[in-house]
C-alpha cells in the first residue's frame, strides 16, 4: 500500500495494533523510516482531536506527516527502536538505575505538558517509545479521541484499565494528576515486574483502583517507594506534581547507610500503612472524604519530614535530650534551649473559610517552636507554623512553613517573635487583602521531601544559638519578604 500525504509513503508490515488503530512500517521515497498509524473515523470524534501542539515539549514522539486514507485518518511518526512494553518483555523488571532513568524521561515530558495544561490520559508502556536514546511519550490524541467515540460507562476508551486513576472510574475530569497516577502504576511495574492491580475483569479493576491497596514495593529503595506510593494516592490533589516527581527522581540516592537507611525503611512502612488507610477512606468523592484523604496524606508527609529532621539533629547532637510527642511530634533539648515539633491537627474548614472565604485551603497545621529562658526584654524565642495547604497552586497540597507578626494596629509586644498561628479567622485575615491585626512574617516556603537541607540547617543554627545563650530577637520584621509567596 502507498499513501500520498505531504510525502509519499510505502507502507509495509504491521508493527502492532490497539483498540484505536493499527501501526505499520513505512518508508518515504528518500528512504526515511517511519511508523504509520491508521485511526478509524468514528462518530463523535473529529480529526482535530488527534493533534495537540507540542512544540518545545521534551521527550514526546512527534507527528511528522498526516492525512486521510479511505475511512481512516493517518498519522506518521518517526520509527522508534521499541516500546517500553517490548523492553519489559525482553528484560522483565528493571534495575534501580534504569528504572529511574525511564521514569525521569517520562516525568520530564509530563512536567512540560503540565505547563501547557495538556493531559495525556493514556500513559502506559505501549505508549512510551525509545527514540533517540530517550524514552518518549506517544499517542497524545488517541485517548481524547477514544473518549469521544466510546460510551462513558464502558471504560474501554484507551484500553488501559490497569493504569486508570480513581477519578476516571468516578467519571471526574482527568487532570495532570491522572497522568501522575498512571506514572505510579508504571513505576511499580518497572521495579516489581508486575502491576499493582491485576484485574482481570473491568469491575475488578474498578474496585481495585477505587478501594484496593497495592502489594508492598519490595525492590525499590525507601525514598523511591515513598514517591511511588504518593503517586498512587486515591485523592488526585494529594499526588505530587510532575515537576516535583522529576526533582525527587533526580535526587534519590542509590543507597543510604546506617541510621538513615533504617529510618527510611521504617518510614516507608508507615507510608504504606497510611496509604492503605487513605485508600480505604476514598470510596466517596464527598468533601468530607476528600479532606479526610488529604489529612491522611498530610500525616504521611509529616511523618517523613519529622523523622528526617530529628535524625539530622540527633546525628550531630547525640547527647541532646529527646522526648517523643503525640502524632509524630518530638522535643529536642540542649542546655536551656528547647526545640519542639508538635503533631499536626486537622483544620476545621468552617473556622478557616467563614465568615469570609479564604484565599486558599488548609487541611492540617502544626507548630515548630524554639524556646529559651526569657531575656531582660521578655523575649522567649520564636515559633513558626507548618500548614498542609494548596497555598501556591490551587488543588496542589503540600506542607508549607510560615510565621506571623503583629502590626501597628496591635502594638502589644509578645514573648515570641515571629510566632505561630493556627488556621482561623485572624490568620485568614493575615493572608487576605486589607489591613489585619496580624501579618505574614515569613514567606510560605514549601517543605519538599528529599530537599529539606535548608530548612533543617536553618533551624539547627537557631537551636545552636539558643543552646549557647545567643539567640536574639530579630532586628527587623519580617526577616524575609513574604510578598507573593501565597496566592490571594
Amino acid at each position: 500500500m502507498r499513501l500520498a500525504l505531504n510525502k509519499e509513503w510505502a507502507v509495509g508490515a504491521p508493527i502492532g495494533s490497539g483498540g484505536f488503530g493499527a501501526v505499520f512500517e513505512a518508508e518515504d521515497t528518500a528512504g526515511e523510516k517511519a511508523a504509520v498509524k491508521l485511526v478509524p473515523k468514528k462518530p463523535g470524534a473529529e480529526r482535530e482531536m488527534l493533534f495537540i501542539d507540542l512544540d518545545g515539549v521534551r521527550n514526546v514522539v512527534p507527528v511528522i506527516d498526516s492525512g486521510e486514507y479511505e475511512d481512516q485518518w493517518v498519522l506518521v511518526m518517526p520509527r522508534a527502536e521499541k516500546s517500553l512494553r517490548d523492553h519489559l518483555r525482553e528484560h522483565g523488571r528493571l534495575p534501580f538505575n534504569e528504572a529511574v532513568a525511564v521514569l525521569s524521561d517520562v516525568a520530564e515530558a509530563l512536567a512540560d505538558l503540565k505547563e501547557r495544561e495538556v493531559v495525556h490520559r493514556d500513559l502506559k508502556p505501549e505508549n512510551v517509545l525509545l527514540l533517540g536514546g530517550r524514552w518518549c511519550l506517544a499517542d497524545f490524541g488517541i485517548a481524547r479521541y477514544a473518549e469521544a467515540t466510546t460510551a462513558q460507562h464502558t471504560y474501554k476508551g484507551g484500553g488501559s484499565l490497569p493504569y486508570m486513576a480513581p477519578e476516571v472510574w468516578k467519571y471526574e475530569r482527568a487532570s495532570g494528576a491522572t497522568d501522575i497516577y498512571a506514572l505510579g502504576v508504571l513505576a511499580y511495574e518497572l521495579l516489581e515486574g508486575t502491576r499493582p492491580f491485576t484485574g482481570p475483569a473491568d469491575h475488578d479493576y474498578q474496585e481495585q483502583h477505587l478501594h484496593g491497596t497495592p502489594p508492598p514495593l519490595n525492590t525499590a529503595p525507601p525514598l523511591l517507594a515513598a514517591l511511588i506510593t504518593e503517586c498512587l494516592y486515591k485523592a488526585p490533589q494529594a499526588r505530587p506534581a510532575a515537576g516535583n516527581v522529576l526533582a525527587r527522581l533526580q535526587q534519590i540516592p542509590t543507597a543510604l547507610s546506617g541510621g538513615l537507611a533504617a529510618l527510611a525503611q521504617a518510614n516507608q512502612g508507615a507510608v504504606a500503612r497510611q496509604a492503605e488507610a487513605d485508600r480505604r477512606a476514598s470510596a466517596q468523592a464527598t468533601e468530607a472524604d476528600r479532606r479526610r484523604t488529604l489529612f491522611e496524606a498530610a500525616m504521611t508527609s509529616f511523618s517523613f519530614i519529622a523523622d528526617t529532621f530529628l535524625t539530622a539533629l540527633t546525628a550531630v547532637a547525640p547527647s541532646a535530650e529527646v522526648r517523643t510527642g503525640v502524632r509524630g511530634g518530638w522535643t529536642v533539648r540542649i542546655n536551656d534551649a528547647q526545640l519542639t515539633l508538635f503533631g499536626p491537627a486537622e483544620t476545621d474548614p468552617e473556622i478557616w473559610h467563614s465568615p469570609a472565604p479564604a484565599p486558599f485551603d488548609v487541611i492540617a497545621a502544626t507548630t515548630l517552636a524554639l524556646g529559651i529562658p526569657a531575656d531582660y526584654r521578655g523575649y522567649e524565642g520564636r515559633s513558626h507554623s507548618l500548614w498542609y495547604a494548596d497555598a501556591q497552586a490551587e488543588g496542589q497540597y503540600q506542607w508549607f512553613e510560615t510565621a506571623f507578626m503583629t502590626t501597628s494596629l496591635r502594638p502589644v509586644a509578645g514573648n515570641m517573635e515571629p510566632f505561630t498561628r493556627d488556621p482561623h479567622q485572624e490568620s485568614r485575615a493575615a493572608v487576605s487583602p486589607g489591613m489585619a491585626m496580624f501579618q505574614v512574617a515569613w514567606p510560605f516556603t514549601p517543605l519538599v521531601i528529599g530537599d529539606l537541607d535548608e530548612f533543617i540547617s536553618r533551624w539547627a543554627d537557631w537551636l545552636a544559638q539558643a543552646a549557647n545563650g545567643q539567640l536574639a530577637q530579630p532586628g527587623h520584621m519580617p526577616e524575609r519578604d513574604p510578598e507573593g509567596s501565597w496566592r490571594r
